[in-house]
Order: structure tokens, then C-alpha cells, then sequence
């Protein structure tokens, strides 16, 4: 086992500081995703309102996240803004505004696909019942689109808790910045040891990403 370094692990505060470097990770994701449904739930009814302007608008905003990398979008807002605009934006605060660059667009596209999924028959009973338009979003439309997007919306946390690890590249000691930490400092004494660390590192991954996703494929059938 020490040649795979998994006694690193065991050496001071090693352990300590990989699940303190994963929780951060876990916390940038976290609000990350807060705010992302929130403002994508608006998002994704404006997408489908018939306002021309605002769709190309979006649109523009939807495909410009998707074709632009993460990393990309990390360091034009935290070398780019901070130089141009001279604020003072903390490494922590440009992963939260990137991430929620990017997943109130993947929210807000997941809004608009079960909005129109929805039978434009659920628009005519409804009115036929003498429902208004608000009533019918409240009673009729949001809790049928709400079933379809749990199981959507978890994948997207997932997704998140992944794609975090990006945030070393901007400073943030986070899981893999801590990892890259430890085996640097015992290079000499554990020249394998990055096997074990990162095999540690995935493990962890794993065991927070693995119910969540789990938990998505049960609702998706559940509500099939």
C-alpha cells in the first residue's frame, strides 16, 4: 500500500485537508446551483414567452455558453474583469458568477423543454374550466413541469460537483489542489504516490455524486 501512496493519507492532517478542499468544492456548487434554479426558472419562461427579441436573446446567451469552456469563461472574469474594471473579485466569488453563468442557461433550456413538452391540451382544458392564465401556470402547467425537472435538475448538480474542479486553475485550494499539494510535498519519499491520492480523490467524487444520481433515476422512473 505505500507504494500507491495511500499511507499519505495518514500523515499529519492529509485526510483533514482533502475533505476540507472537497467541502469547498461542495460549497461553490452548492450556491452555484441555488441561485442557477432560481434565476433559470425565469429564464427558461422567458424562452418560451413570444417575445422575438427576447428569444434571440437568449439564444445568443444559451449557445455562447455552450460553445465557450468553463476554463475559459474562469479566467475572462477573474484575470480579465479584475484588470479591465479594476474591482477586487475574490478567486471564490468568479467560479460562483461563471457557474451561474453557465447553469441558469442549462436550467433555464431545461425550464423551456418541459414547458413546451407539456400537451397543448393541459392550455385548453384548463380554459375551458375558466382558469386564467395564472391559474393555469400555478395549478395546471408549474406542478407538471416541476415532475419533469427534479430529475433534470439533480443531474445538473452533479454535473456542478464535477465540473468544479476547474476552480484550481484560478488558486482555489480545493479536493484536486490539495491532492497536487500532498504528492508534490512527499514527491521524494512517495514517487507513486499519485495513484493513491487521486484514487482517494475519485472515491470521494464518487461517494457524493453517486446518490445524487441515483436519486435522479429514481424519480425518473418513479415518474415516468
Amino acid at each position: 500500500m505505500q507504494n500507491l501512496g495511500i499511507d499519505l493519507l495518514f500523515k499529519g492532517k492529509n485526510m483533514i485537508r482533502l475533505l476540507g478542499g472537497l467541502w469547498v468544492a461542495v460549497q461553490i456548487s452548492l450556491i452555484s446551483v441555488a441561485i442557477s434554479i432560481t434565476l433559470g426558472l425565469l429564464v427558461g419562461v422567458l424562452m418560451t414567452s413570444g417575445n422575438k427579441i427576447l428569444k434571440l436573446f437568449f439564444r445568443i446567451y444559451l449557445e455562447i455558453v455552450r460553445i465557450m469552456p468553463q476554463m475559459v469563461l474562469l479566467f475572462v472574469v477573474y484575470f480579465g474583469t479584475t484588470r479591465v474594471f479594476g474591482w477586487n473579485l475574490s478567486a471564490e466569488a468568479s467560479a460562483i458568477i461563471v457557474f451561474t453563468f453557465w447553469g441558469v442557461a442549462e436550467m433555464g433550456d431545461l425550464v423551456r423543454g418541459a414547458l413546451i413538452s407539456i400537451p397543448k391540451i393541459q392550455y385548453e382544458s384548463a380554459e375551458a374550466l375558466g382558469l386564467t392564465s395564472g391559474q393555469t401556470y400555478r395549478y395546471v402547467i408549474l406542478p407538471q413541469t416541476v415532475r419533469r425537472l427534479i430529475p433534470l435538475s439533480i443531474n445538473l448538480i452533479t454535473r456542478m460537483i464535477k465540473t468544479t474542479s476547474l476552480v484550481m486553475m484560478i488558486g482555489i485550494v480545493e479536493v484536486l489542489k490539495v491532492a497536487q499539494q500532498i504528492i508534490e510535498a512527499n514527491r521524494r519519499v512517495s514517487p507513486n504516490g499519485a495513484f493513491g491520492i487521486f484514487l482517494v480523490v475519485f472515491l470521494l467524487y464518487f461517494l457524493i455524486c453517486w446518490p445524487i444520481s441515483r436519486l435522479a433515476s429514481y424519480l425518473e422512473k418513479r415518474w415516468a
